[in-house]
């Protein structure tokens, strides 16, 4: 297949992808925060799914071929990102306590280990269907047909506008996504699947809740002195930005490699298609 109709049927998933996310969105309006995530997550990333599967029968190729097909290191992949996501929470959280002014108190009215459940099952299923939009097919085929630098940029292009039409202002927009979409991305294409960047991306959005970062209360609740929000703002995205720059460099060491898999875990040694980096390095050339 050519490199134009690659990137053509890219394109064209790309954008059915937020199709489906708007006209699914609207049937969840009436059912409680985490409920009405949840049903979202759980619809869109099925459709999400099957969306993959009809263009990966389309390329003639498989599912792991675009690193969505659940393999034996699924699991443990997912947990390794899963502990690299908190420690991303870690580093933003030390830069607003270095900066003073700001502690955490606990809520008591979400004692309920079913509140905590049923938020990190939503975190997990919207994460899921970003990473399946813009972590799997589009950004494998995009690499395979323009590389890997223009694909991850055309990534973060495509992740920040969907964040901006989902009613995010610019600023935010253009702070938040972009890093956030060049880790994710690094990590799918370094370990040649979408599991460790699901494990980060479900894995910080569930801890921004539980230490109440986000637009929903958790189980702490930020408090910032009066007249620091602003510094309390720019800390924490610049703790956001040290953590995500730091994965990025991880994953960017872990892509040029030369020292041979021998030295990486076992579970980071093959992709999604058995084959080692070196052996898929050299299959390329």
């Amino acid at each position: 297949m050519s490199s134009t109709k690659t990137v053509l049927r890219s394109l064209l998933f790309l954008l059915l992808c937020p199709l489906v996310l708007v006209l699914i969105a609207p049937l969840s309006k009436k059912a409680s925060p985490f409920v009405g995530m949840l049903e979202i997550g759980v619809i869109t990333s099925l459709l999400t799914f099957l969306l993959t599967v009809v263009f990966v029968r389309w390329d003639r190729l498989r599912l792991r071929d675009v690193g969505t097909s659940p393999g034996a290191q699924t699991v443990t992949r997912f947990l390794f990102g899963f502990f690299a996501g908190i420690m991303l929470l870690a580093v933003q959280e030390l830069f607003l306590y270095a900066g003073g002014h700001t502690h955490w108190i606990i809520r008591t009215p979400h004692g309920s280990y079913g509140v905590v459940l049923l938020a990190f099952a939503a975190y997990l299923m919207l994460a899921l269907r970003e990473e399946l939009a813009f972590r799997g097919y589009s950004l494998r085929r995009m690499e395979s047909a323009l590389g890997f630098w223009i694909s991850l940029l055309i990534m973060v292009v495509a992740f920040t506008l969907e964040h901006a039409a989902a009613g995010w202002t610019w600023s935010r927009a253009m702070l938040g996504p972009p890093a956030g979409a060049l880790l994710f991305g690094m990590a799918a294409l370094a370990t040649r699947g979408i599991a460790v960047p699901l494990g980060i991306h479900s894995a910080f959005n569930f801890g921004q809740w539980l230490m109440g970062q986000k637009e929903i209360a958790g189980p702490f609740q930020l408090v910032v002195d009066a007249g620091y929000a602003r510094q309390a703002e720019i800390l924490g995205y610049a703790g956001y930005l040290a953590g995500t720059l730091l994965g990025i460099a991880g994953f960017w060491l872990l892509c040029r490699s030369r020292s041979g898999n021998h030295k990486l875990p076992y579970w980071l040694r093959n992709d999604a298609t058995g084959q080692s980096f070196t052996a898929r390095r050299s299959a390329s050339k």
